[in-house]
């Protein structure tokens, strides 16, 4: 594994991490290159159930919220740059005049934190490599003000936070799938890649729903899903939708389910919902998703349903609908 910043940074005296402590860790993924710091005193913030579960795979300390006091955190900044700034916030207020990391690549917007913080506190070099920057400096707890966002926020009545899917505005195919439901629906459902519960909501309009799984893999986003859907027929699930588990099959699945990697579109976890939901309804079951007009998902639920149709759509999306399962396990 070819080094990162952090570790590069540290094995040359860049960063001086404490002698002693816990260090939190804001933003790393599975394949984040740690080695820099030791783990054994690594406490890693992440809600994101695939990285979560890597992680504690790693045997490292995972949580999906902040801890602390910490000696020192660490900040991996994200693509999102008010989900960035809480995390700045975050780490700041629980590493009170600690040693406050900051990593990022300049796809990332690195640059613009490092002026701000440069700003407010009295940072360290900036040390470059890898179109990126790493950068450090001490800040009392009270100090996180300056960077913290809302925090929370409301779409059209319901509740989101910075750093989840479409936290600004109701996603447009969301919408349209939404349009394309028929009326009624079967009993027992899921919502795959759930979200903030914009889908369940609509779902739950149907009398004819008698429970409604909503399965998502991003910790803020379904908690902010059970402020926004209070209906008693509504169950919740932190988990990957890929890798869920139905202990009794469902009736009919409804996802719009993600196809960005990063910034790439990466049409393989679309097919992995597909074949998922496959996986997880009855002989008869039935799913509707949405996808991007331009994504390639038609062979894939070929080989998995049975029966396949385009029910409505536009330039933009495309709504499908499946039936009848041709394979029960995943592939």
């Amino acid at each position: 594994m070819k080094k990162s910043r952090l570790t590069v940074a540290v094995e040359n005296g860049i960063v001086h991490l404490p002698d002693d402590g816990m260090i939190g860790v804001f933003g790393a993924i599975a394949d984040t290159d740690l080695r820099g710091l030791p783990s054994e005193r690594c406490e890693i913030i992440q809600g994101f159930k695939p990285d979560h579960d890597a992680l504690s795979a790693q045997r490292y300390s995972v949580r999906v919220d902040a801890g602390g006091p910490y000696a020192a955190s660490l900040i991996i900044l994200p693509r999102a740059k008010e989900a960035g700034r809480m995390m700045l916030a975050d780490a700041i207020q629980v590493t009170p005049n600690g040693l406050v990391i900051v990593d990022g690549n300049k796809t990332d917007g690195i640059d613009s934190f490092f002026k701000e913080c440069r700003k407010q506190f009295d940072t360290s070099p900036a040390f470059s490599k890898a179109h990126g920057k790493l950068f450090s400096f001490t800040a009392p707890a009270d100090s996180a003000s300056l960077f913290r966002p809302k925090g929370t926020s409301k779409v059209d009545g319901f509740k989101t936070v910075p750093g989840v899917f479409s936290a600004g505005k109701i996603d447009r195919g969301s919408i349209a799938l939404a349009a394309a439901l028929p009326e009624k629906l079967p009993k027992r459902l899921a919502d795959l890649g759930a979200g903030w519960g914009y889908l369940s909501r609509q779902i739950l309009t149907r009398a004819s729903v008698t429970e409604l799984h909503l399965i998502e893999a991003d910790y803020a986003a379904l908690e902010c899903a059970k402020e926004n859907v209070t209906d008693t027929r509504a169950v919740f699930h932190w988990a990957d939708a890929t890798h869920f588990t139905a202990e009794i099959p469902f009736d009919g699945i409804v996802t719009n389910p993600p196809f960005h990697t990063s910034r790439k579109a990466d049409p393989n976890i679309g097919r992995a919902f597909i074949t998922a939901a496959a996986s997880m309804l009855k002989p008869a079951g039935r799913m509707w998703m949405v996808a991007n007009r331009h994504l390639p998902y038609e062979r894939t639920l070929a080989e998995t349903f049975r029966n396949v149709e385009e029910i409505a759509g536009d330039n933009s999306f495309k709504i499908l609908h499946a039936s009848h399962p041709l394979r029960s396990k995943r592939r």
